[in-house]
């Protein structure tokens, strides 16, 4: 058994790729997208006529909207490969807007509802700021589910409890560049690999609140750097993992245990946490780290999508 078939004993393994054509080989049962993954699809030359197809059927239409059909023939296309759900992403500019959020996540149901696919099969990811989890509050409570994205602070991930989404997805390896960037000369990556990382640190912490306080939240590590980093969260609820990824750990049949246990999770002495927007505001605040990558998650996020309608434009 390769790490990859372990791996998939204790985790629901998720391929983070806008790229469909490699899905299979993997297996995966979920698979999530972003603007960057788009973009970087489109610019292939065998997803080029699937960006050009979709922009000659909407011709005259708002560059919003085309985008949006092209995220929703890409996700479609997914969901013929794999068996779950596909992430589709509102765009990273709304990030601070409640209302608009809530308005292009219903738009982008409805062009999936119109393709045939029912809304269990798709998440709709939005930035985890407190707009974007309120927006988030409510698309749940009319049943269309959210994957709560660019999650870098525990306290995000107790407001995305809070307002019941249905998935987050904690950012390991963006956790890991920040530590160790700050770190220089300093940073000593064996004695922080594995169970060390930081970013590892961060969403085994963010699943044992979680488990502690039965939340019902999924739980979804995101953003690795290396294979360490996933192997040392096996048993996370779900961890979606790049193709590169993916390949190394099928590559390898050393042996995998467990790194997170619900079980023993809920014996541990773990406080109940709640936020409200102000109590949120100053905790985010007092987190440099997430602070910073969030906001040039968002800043990267928005700049991809630029380059997609210039894309679209052309």
């Amino acid at each position: 058994m390769n790490q990859l078939e372990a791996l998939k004993k204790f985790t629901t393994v998720v391929a983070d790729t806008g790229d469909f054509k490699q899905l299979a080989q993997f297996q995966p049962q979920d698979a999530t997208t972003n603007p960057s993954l788009i973009l970087k699809a489109v610019q292939k030359p065998e997803y080029a006529p699937l960006l050009a197809q979709t922009v000659a059927a909407h011709p005259g239409q708002p560059l919003d909207v085309v985008m949006d059909h092209l995220l929703v023939r890409f996700g479609c296309e997914i969901l013929q490969t794999i068996p779950g759900r596909v992430s589709t992403e509102v765009d990273a500019r709304l990030s601070f807007d409640t209302a608009a959020t809530v308005a292009r996540a219903r738009r982008i149901m409805a062009l999936y509802a119109a393709q045939g696919i029912a809304r269990e099969r798709v998440l709709i990811k939005i930035a985890s700021t407190w707009e974007g989890i309120q927006a988030a509050a409510e698309l749940e409570r009319e049943g269309i589910r959210c994957n709560l994205t660019l999650l870098f602070a525990f306290c995000q991930a107790v407001a995305c409890g809070q307002a019941r989404v249905q998935l987050i997805s904690p950012f390991v390896g963006r956790i890991y560049d920040w530590y160790k960037k700050t770190a220089g000369t300093a940073w000593d990556e064996a004695a922080i690999a594995g169970p060390n990382d930081p970013g590892v640190q961060s969403v085994r912490a963010i699943y044992n609140h979680y488990k502690k306080h039965g939340i019902a939240t999924e739980v979804m590590g995101a953003s690795f750097r290396n294979v360490g980093q996933i192997t040392a969260l096996a048993g996370c609820d779900l961890l979606t993992i790049s193709p590169e990824l993916l390949a190394q750990l099928a590559a390898t049949d050393a042996p995998l245990q467990a790194g997170l246990d619900a079980q023993a999770a809920k014996v541990l002495d773990l406080p109940a946490i709640t936020y409200d927007e102000a109590t949120f505001r100053l905790a985010l605040n007092e987190d440099a780290m997430a602070t910073e990558k969030l906001a040039e998650g968002i800043r990267a996020f928005c700049a991809d999508a630029v380059k997609l309608e210039v894309l679209m434009k052309a």
